[in-house]
């Protein structure tokens, strides 16, 4: 299927305290995200796709990402490579308080492709928020990555949330792919698959 898109590829929070710091990507494996993050920038860059990085700075003394600290910092695959535009959040999406929304509709695109981290977080507001504004996403599930959880409403591990939710936005919010699909689907100009609510349903029914 021929692609009409104009995409830019969003980045969040590819930040050292992700990779050996406070809160270590579990799954998939963090080396695997950061190869593919780097080769998703990469092919962005050869096919004249804006990239956006974005970087959560929370204030001094917070537990992860905190203002002057290294694990603050920007992780050297992604600071290392050059970029379109570059913005600091404090909230999940990378919409909420930076001008991102502005600045893609300024350059007339349509379509987010999302990576980075984490994928039950700030990848799932960034996205939602995409969907709602308009916007055409698509998410590079071994670009991105999941850590466990467990608090008052139960647990689940970093595999489970990520599977989990990977499930869920193909459903309705993005088109799920690897970054070796995404990379052929931008150097030959398709589409990546979508889907629906009612036909990923209809699928557990059969």
């Amino acid at each position: 299927m021929f692609s009409t898109q104009r995409r830019a590829l969003i980045v969040i929070d590819v930040q050292n305290d992700y990779v050996d710091g406070s809160i270590c990507i579990e799954y998939p494996s963090v080396e695997l995200s950061l190869s593919n993050i780097g080769k998703a920038m990469d092919a962005a860059r050869a096919a004249a796709i804006p990239v956006v990085v974005v970087q959560t700075i929370l204030p001094a003394g917070a537990p992860m990402m905190a203002k002057g600290t290294r694990g603050a910092e920007l992780h050297h695959v992604v600071g290392s490579r050059p970029r379109d535009q570059f913005l600091l959040k404090s909230f999940p999406s990378a919409f909420a308080g930076t001008g991102l929304g502005e600045w893609l509709k300024e350059r007339g695109i349509d379509t987010v492709t999302v990576a980075g981290y984490m994928t039950h977080n700030c990848d799932d507001a960034t996205i939602k928020q995409a969907v709602h504004d308009g916007l055409s996403v698509e998410f590079l599930s071994d670009a991105s990555g999941s850590v466990s959880y467990a608090n008052r409403a139960g647990n689940a591990t970093a595999e489970e949330l990520h599977r989990a939710l990977t499930v869920v936005l193909q459903s309705r919010f993005a088109a799920v792919a690897s970054t070796g699909e995404w990379i052929a689907a931008i150097e030959n100009n398709t589409a990546l698959e979508r889907d629906s609510i009612f036909g990923s349903h209809q699928r557990t029914r059969r």
